[in-house]
């Protein structure tokens, strides 16, 4: 059983675009599936797919340049853990790379990126950082 089941969401992205990967294979849930469709909203992936089944899961094709082979995601990592949560209030959400990156939060109105959450006005807790 996974402790940290986003980080290893963040964590076999990271290693399939290492790998050169064109599609990575990830165990489904609600939360995850959100997370992918915010990376498909902003750019970072070219596609996914949720494939129904007992356990689930999410096919996610992976985005690169087309002349420098390099992937669309340079880094993603996991800001709160099951063990250290970071939970950030309206008036002080993070700005990725001055707004060329993303902050996905979990709030009390869904998962969305910082910029959504500035415009709604609530704050959560910061799951990850995507430039």
């Amino acid at each position: 059983m996974f402790t940290d089941p986003i980080a290893d969401y963040l964590t076999r992205i990271r290693n399939a675009q290492t790998a050169r990967h064109k599609v990575v294979e990830i165990p489904a849930s609600n939360l995850k599936k959100e997370i992918t469709r915010i990376l498909h909203e902003s750019g970072f992936i070219l596609n996914y797919k949720f494939e129904d089944g007992k356990p689930g899961t999410i096919k996610i094709a992976l985005k690169y340049n087309l002349k420098t082979k390099l992937p669309a995601i340079s880094r993603i990592e996991r800001i709160s853990s099951p063990g250290h949560r970071k939970y950030t209030g309206a008036e002080e959400l993070p700005r990725v790379l001055n707004g060329l990156g993303i902050a996905v939060l979990s709030t009390s109105k869904g998962v969305m990126t910082e910029k959504t959450a500035r415009k709604e006005n609530v704050g959560g807790e910061v799951l990850c950082y995507v430039y």
